[in-house]
C-alpha cells in the first residue's frame, strides 16, 4: 500500500503496516525520536494501523505536539507510581499544562515533600522497566464495571458524564486509565522528568465536592531543557511578586478584608498612581477621552448585552428597592450608554472612551493568586466606535500603541487570534468571519506573525490576545483587542451617514495592560522589584552620614519633591552603610548621601542601585540627568 507524507511523496508499504513501521522505513534515527503520528489530521499511536492513501506525520520528542504526549505519559507515569507505593489511593484526570502536568488524587494521608522524592524514584523505577503503553477499547458499560471493581468511581463518574458508546483505556504493565491518547510507545521513552508540588484541588474544581490532592510535575525531551526549566523556576521563586510585594511593601492581601481583594500599602499605591498617569498621558496624546461609569448597573442591561445568559456565573448581584443590579465585570455597557447619550454623525467617528475602570468578578478561591488573579481589579478599558471603513487603521492604531507601550518596559511579545467559542456566543456565524477577517488583516497589514486559538473568543467576538515574554521567558496574557459587531447591534448603536441615513457602527473592545493589578504583578517579576527609575514608587533615598549634614539633606528632599520626584528620607543616627544596605534592599533606584563636604560644597554624592558612584556633583546637573531619565521613560538609571 501506499501512504502519503507531509512533503507530499510516496511511501511504499505492506498491508498491515503502523505508523512506526512508517518511521523506520523512512530512517532509523526518526523511528528512534517518535513518539506518535499524525493520521489524516488525528493524532494516533505508533502502533495504529495504515491503510492505503493514509496522509500521515511521524511526531518526534522535540516536536511541539510530541512534548505534550510525553507529558501526558508522564501523568500516567506519575499515577502508577502513586498507586503501587499508596495502593489506597484513588486516581481522577492528569493533563497537560503549560510546561508540566499534573494528577489529582483522592487520598486522605496528605502527600510530603518525601513522598514526592520516593514518588520520584518509583518513576525511573517503572521508566526503566520500559513497559509497552498499549491501548483498547470498550464498551462504555464494560469500562464503568471493570472501575467499579477496582473501586475508582471518579472514573466511572467521568465515563458516565461522557455519555459515549465507546471509551478507550491505556494500560502499563499493572496500572490503567482511561484515556484517549494519544501516548508513548513505552514507559522507556519518559526519562527526564521531575516533581514539583503537592497543592488541594477540588473535584471538578467544584468547592462542595471532596478535596483531592493534586501533584505537579514537569517533563521535557531532554535534560538539558529540564534542567533550563529547573533553573528558570528557581529564578521564579526569586522573583515571585508576593514574596517582593511583601518585602517590597507594595501590597498586602488579608483575609480579613477576604480573599482575592489586594489593598495596596502606599509605596505600591504610589507605584500604581504612577503607571496610571503614564497610561492617562498615554491615551489622550491617541485622542481617547477619559470617561467614567458606575460600579452597579441594571440587570436588564446585563441581559440584553448578553452577559446575564453567557457570563453569569462570573458575576455578582444585589439588589437594591427591588431591583436586580449586576456589579460590573467589565465597562463596556457604559460606554455603550455613553454614546448612545447623543446623535451621533459619520463624522463624529471615531469615538475613543478610556476608563481605569475597577470591576470585580468571581473567581474560585482555588486560582487566586497574588496580583495575579483577583476578584476586584482595574482595566486600562476603552471602547471605540468607528465606521467600517475605518475598522483597519483603528485595530491597526491599537497594535501600534501596544508596541510602543511594551518597548517601554522592555517586553517581547507575541498575537494570538481567538476565533468563535464553540459554545455560550452570540450573533451570526457570518458576523463572527467578518469580525476575524477584520483582526487578521489588520496584523497582515502590519507584518506581525500570529497563531490561532480556536473557540477562544469571547462570547460576543473574536479577539487579539497579545502575550509578553518576561525577562527569564515566561509568556504573560495582558493586551487583547476585540471586535464586537454584535454589541451595537443589541443596543442599537447608530451613526448618521453621508447618505442622510441611519448606520450600525462597529465596536472595539481593547486593553493595552489589560488588568492594571495583574500588570503589576507582572511587572514585579519582570524587574524583580528593581523598577527603572521613572516607574520606581521611591525613586531617591536621601541619608545623612553625621547630624551635622540633616539639615541640608532636609533642603535637598525639599528641591526634590517641589521638581517632582518621589523621595525618602533616613536621618537617623546609624552608620552610613547600615542605612545604603537598606536602601538597597528596598531597591531604591538612586542614593543621595550626604556628608559635610556635600553641604558646605552645595553638591550631592549619588550612589546607583547597581553600586556605581557619582560623587560631587552639581545639584543642577542630577536634577538634568533625573530628568532625562523620567522623559524618556529609561530602563537605565543614569544618563
Amino acid at each position: 500500500m501506499n501512504i502519503t507524507l507531509p512533503d507530499g511523496n510516496q511511501l511504499e508499504l505492506k498491508n498491515g503496516a503502523s505508523v512506526m513501521d512508517a518511521a523506520e522505513t523512512i530512517s532509523k534515527g526518526l523511528a528512534k525520536k517518535a513518539v506518535a503520528g499524525i493520521i489524516n489530521g488525528k493524532a494516533s499511536d505508533l502502533s495504529a494501523k495504515l491503510s492505503e492513501g493514509d496522509k500521515i506525520k511521524i511526531i518526534t520528542e522535540t516536536d511541539e505536539e510530541g512534548l505534550e504526549i510525553i507529558r501526558h505519559s508522564t501523568a500516567h507515569l506519575m499515577a502508577q507510581a502513586v498507586q503501587r507505593l499508596f495502593p489506597e489511593t484513588r486516581v481522577t484526570i492528569g493533563p497537560v499544562i503549560e510546561n508540566g502536568f499534573y494528577y489529582d488524587f483522592d487520598r486522605d494521608t496528605p502527600f510530603t515533600p518525601e513522598d514526592l522524592e520516593k514518588i520520584e524514584n518509583k518513576m525511573a523505577e517503572i521508566a526503566r522497566e520500559n513497559l509497552p503503553v498499549e491501548r483498547t477499547e470498550l464498551s462504555a458499560d464494560e469500562a464503568v464495571k471493570r472501575f467499579e471493581a477496582e473501586g475508582e468511581k471518579y472514573k466511572c463518574e467521568i465515563i458516565t458524564d461522557l455519555g459515549a458508546d465507546k471509551v478507550s483505556l491505556y494500560s502499563q504493565g499493572d496500572f490503567t486509565d482511561l484515556c484517549r491518547g494519544p501516548h508513548v510507545p513505552g514507559t522507556g521513552k519518559l526519562k527526564h522528568f521531575k516533581l514539583l508540588s503537592v497543592a488541594g484541588a477540588y473535584w471538578r474544581g467544584d468547592e462542595k465536592n471532596k478535596q483531592l490532592q493534586r501533584i505537579y510535575g514537569t517533563a521535557w525531551a531532554t535534560k538539558q531543557e529540564l534542567d533550563d526549566y529547573l533553573r528558570m523556576l528557581e529564578e521564579a521563586k526569586k522573583r515571585d511578586h508576593r514574596r517582593l510585594g511583601k518585602q517590597l511593601k507594595l501590597f498586602t492581601v488579608e483575609e480579613e478584608a477576604g480573599a482575592g481583594f489586594p489593598i495596596y500599602l502606599p509605596r505600591g499605591g504610589m507605584l500604581r498612581a504612577t503607571l496610571e498617569q503614564f497610561e492617562r498621558s498615554e491615551h489622550i496624546k491617541r485622542g481617547y477621552e477619559i470617561v467614567y461609569g458606575p460600579t452597579i448597573l441594571k440587570k436588564d442591561l446585563w441581559v440584553c448585552s448578553g452577559h446575564y445568559a453567557n457570563y453569569k456565573e462570573n458575576m455578582y448581584f444585589t439588589e437594591i428597592d427591588g431591583v436586580e443590579f449586576g456589579i460590573k465585570p467589565m465597562n463596556c455597557l457604559s460606554h455603550i450608554l455613553i454614546y448612545k447619550s447623543e446623535l451621533r454623525s459619520y463624522r463624529d467617528l471615531p469615538q475613543r472612551y478610556f476608563e481605569l475602570g475597577t470591576v470585580h468578578r468571581h473567581e474560585k478561591s482555588g486560582v487566586l493568586h497574588g496580583l495575579m488573579r483577583v476578584r476586584a481589579f482595574t482595566q486600562d478599558d476603552a471602547h471605540i466606535f468607528c465606521r467600517p471603513d475605518q475598522l483597519l487603521k483603528e485595530i491597526g492604531d491599537i497594535l501600534d500603541f501596544v508596541k510602543d507601550v511594551m518597548n517601554m518596559f522592555g517586553f517581547e511579545f507575541i498575537h494570538t487570534v481567538s476565533t468563535k467559542p464553540e459554545e455560550k456566543y452570540i450573533g451570526s456565524d457570518e458576523i463572527w468571519d467578518t469580525a476575524t477577517k477584520a483582526l487578521i488583516e489588520a496584523l497582515d497589514a502590519k507584518g506581525l506573525p500570529y497563531t490561532v486559538n480556536e473557540g477562544d473568543g469571547a462570547f460576543y467576538g473574536p479577539k487579539i490576545d497579545i502575550k509578553l515574554k518576561d525577562a527569564i521567558g515566561r509568556l504573560w496574557q495582558c493586551a487583547t483587542i476585540q471586535c464586537d459587531f454584535n454589541l451595537p447591534e443589541r443596543f442599537d448603536l447608530t451613526y448618521v451617514g453621508d447618505d442622510g441615513e441611519k448606520h450600525r457602527p462597529v465596536m472595539l473592545h481593547r486593553v493595552i495592560l489589560g488588568s492594571v493589578d495583574r500588570f503589576l504583578g507582572v511587572l514585579i517579576e519582570h524587574f524583580a522589584g528593581a523598577f527603572p527609575f521613572w516607574l520606581a514608587p521611591v525613586q531617591i533615598k536621601i541619608m545623612n552620614i553625621t547630624d551635622d549634614s540633616a539639615e541640608y539633606a532636609e533642603e535637598i528632599a525639599s528641591r526634590l519633591r517641589m521638581a517632582g520626584f518621589r523621595v525618602e528620607k533616613d536621618l537617623r543616627n546609624e552608620k552610613i552603610g547600615f542605612k545604603i544596605r537598606e536602601a538597597q534592599m528596598d531597591k531604591i533606584p538612586h542614593m543621595i548621601v550626604l556628608g559635610k563636604n556635600e553641604a558646605e560644597s552645595g553638591t550631592v554624592s549619588v550612589r546607583l542601585r547597581t553600586g556605581e558612584n557619582k560623587n560631587n556633583l552639581d545639584f543642577s546637573s542630577y536634577l538634568s540627568v533625573i530628568n532625562s531619565l523620567t522623559a524618556e521613560k529609561s530602563l537605565d538609571l543614569w544618563r
